[in-house]
């Protein structure tokens, strides 16, 4: 029914045996749900955030339920080269192999444009845009190097296609994410791997509601032709079988996970 979330979709074992790093994925956000996504299908996780405090949280309340051998975490700034090869380094060493890559760290802001600060720009593209073009890159080197194919996801956004007010920063980088999609996919099909994209227009978590006013939420939402916003495991679904074996002819695609695409 419109407006109201279906249940819960259980994991069928679409991943197992295979090794996924997924970055900001503390909290309940988009990156959280996929973790546990992957998990319940059967994947190792290593996980990453910015925040040391909630992703060692997350990392013991998920080792809890699915095994502390299948989940592991690292601090990770993608915006510094030297710890994004570390967390990579961390899931092959751990699990002698890298299978997947999650892009999903992002940083968000609203000012107008003739406000704006070239740090509030440089801010947002440098995690959102170059930390998904750094963590591509290392990905696809070692991938390559391996020869074992691989899956590469990023978190774009439907702002990438379409405009808003104040977010002329955060729609360039999301823009920008889906552009480094499509290219590294032709390259990176060369050598068996896949590199496509998800879409998001609303996934509501707590921390977006501390971020956004009540007006622009209702705004937003009613945009959506479900009436309702996305819940984060639901943009995780459509991650989790992109990373799958049900994609396997899907590369250099960006799926919009909501009503809103051109």
């Amino acid at each position: 029914m419109t407006g109201t979330p279906p249940p819960y979709v259980p994991g069928h074992g679409l991943l197992a045996g295979r090794t996924a790093v997924v970055t900001a994925a503390a909290g309940a956000g988009i990156g959280g749900a996929t973790a546990r996504r992957l998990l319940e299908d059967g994947a190792r996780v290593v996980l990453s955030d910015a925040h040391a405090r909630r992703l060692k949280e997350s990392e013991a309340a998920l080792a809890a339920e699915f095994g502390a051998d299948r989940v592991a975490s690292l601090p990770c700034d993608v915006t510094d080269e030297t710890q994004v090869a570390a967390l990579l380094d961390l899931a092959e060493e751990r699990h002698g192999r890298l299978d997947i890559v999650v892009n999903n760290a992002g940083l968000g802001g609203t000012a107008d444009l003739v406000d704006m600060t070239d740090e509030q720009w440089d801010k947002v593209l440098d995690v959102t845009l170059n930390g998904t073009f750094r963590c591509t890159r290392a990905a696809l080197r070692r991938m390559k190097a391996a020869g074992a194919g691989g899956v590469l996801v990023n978190n774009a956004s439907v702002v990438g296609w379409r405009a808003q007010k104040g977010q002329a920063h955060y729609a360039a980088a999301k823009a920008g994410v889906m552009a480094l999609t499509r290219c590294a996919a032709l390259e990176a099909a060369a050598y068996g791997v896949r590199v496509n994209a998800v879409s998001p227009s609303l996934a509501m978590h707590p921390h977006l509601v501390k971020v956004t006013t009540p007006e622009l939420l209702e705004e937003l939402t009613s945009r959506e032709a479900f009436g309702r916003y996305a819940e984060p495991w639901e943009v995780a679904n459509v991650i989790v079988f992109l990373a799958s074996g049900y994609a396997s002819y899907l590369t250099g695609e960006v799926l919009s996970v909501s009503s809103q695409h051109p």
